[in-house]
């Protein structure tokens, strides 16, 4: 099949890996505009972008996807199907009606489960300990289009939502072509979502970095996970704000106030949460600083 993929970050890259040594065609690459990755920084092509790039895709990175020129230039690459995978803007009807086959699109969940921006961190940050991906029809809704396929995963105890993006990314590649081959063969089945059953995983912000060391030490550690690598937890240890990107559970009990600095060892910094549980840091980083060991960092500083 003639494919037009339309993606973004590095997650949408390995699905037109797929893509690119697959049986199909890809007409053309649309991905969202140059964007700096720091203030101040020249503005670079995306992950997907750069892609196409390296291997002679045409390329289109409208401002608009909605502009009426790009639908016309869209439209002119007779694709008889698109391919949507972390674009970040949502697709018009005039668009989702140019090609015959319709718009197949790989989301990070389960649908109905985690509908929205985010569903990867937001399964980490709930705790989840099974995920997965699916491919389906979009339509108008978010994410509220007919499920074509899934495929669910086990999520590791200690996995970050890193490791989890690149893992799923995989697997959503792999199930996209699946996908393709029967809406081709003319063998797949549309099984539209129940809308009664669907959660939500909206965008993540800044503020919800903060940790609050009233929690348990399993919601802490579950967002230090969720929000790993990017933006990360954030914490103010005596009196220096770090970036907390690994923490483990302990089975220490104490009396002391919720983010008090109980220890300091190899193991890392061992700091008090709610209902007298603690938790220990393994991986930090201060402002400026790089990834270290919280053990190593404690060894060069005074924590206590």
């Amino acid at each position: 099949m003639r494919i037009v993929f339309m993606g973004t970050p590095s997650f949408a890259v390995s699905s037109l890996q797929a893509l690119d040594i697959s049986k199909h065609e890809i007409a053309a690459v649309v991905s969202r505009p140059d964007s700096p990755k720091s203030r101040g920084m020249k503005p670079i092509p995306s992950d997907t972008a750069q892609y196409a790039l390296k291997r002679g895709f045409p390329l289109i990175k409208p401002e608009s996807i909605k502009d009426p020129q790009t639908t016309e230039l869209l439209r002119a690459y007779c694709a008889d199907i698109f391919v949507v995978v972390a674009f970040g803007s949502i697709l018009t009807k005039n668009l989702l009606e140019i090609p015959p086959l319709g718009t197949v699109n790989v989301h990070g969940s389960l649908l109905p489960a985690y509908r929205g921006a985010a569903p990867i961190q937001w399964a980490v940050l709930n705790g989840e300990k099974r995920t997965g991906v699916s491919t389906m029809f979009l339509d108008e809704g978010m994410d509220t289009g007919d499920v074509i396929d899934s495929k669910a995963v086990d999520v590791g105890e200690s996995e970050t939502f890193g490791e989890l993006y690149q893992r799923l990314a995989r697997v959503g590649a792999e199930l996209l072509i699946e996908s393709l081959n029967m809406i081709e063969n003319k063998t797949a089945v549309r099984h539209p979502q129940d809308s009664s059953k669907a959660t939500y995983a909206p965008p993540i912000t800044r503020e919800m970095c903060p940790i609050d060391w009233n929690s348990t030490p399993e919601h802490i550690i579950n967002k230090i996970r969720g929000l790993n690598p990017s933006p990360s937890a954030v914490a103010e240890l005596a009196g220096t704000h770090f970036k907390i990107h690994m923490a483990e559970k302990t089975n220490n009990i104490t009396s002391a106030a919720p983010g008090s600095i109980l220890n300091v060892s190899k193991k890392g910094i061992e700091v008090a949460c709610g209902n007298g549980a603690t938790l220990m840091i393994t991986q930090l980083q201060a402002p400026g600083g790089k990834k270290m060991s919280a053990a190593d960092y404690a060894n060069g500083h005074r924590m206590l």
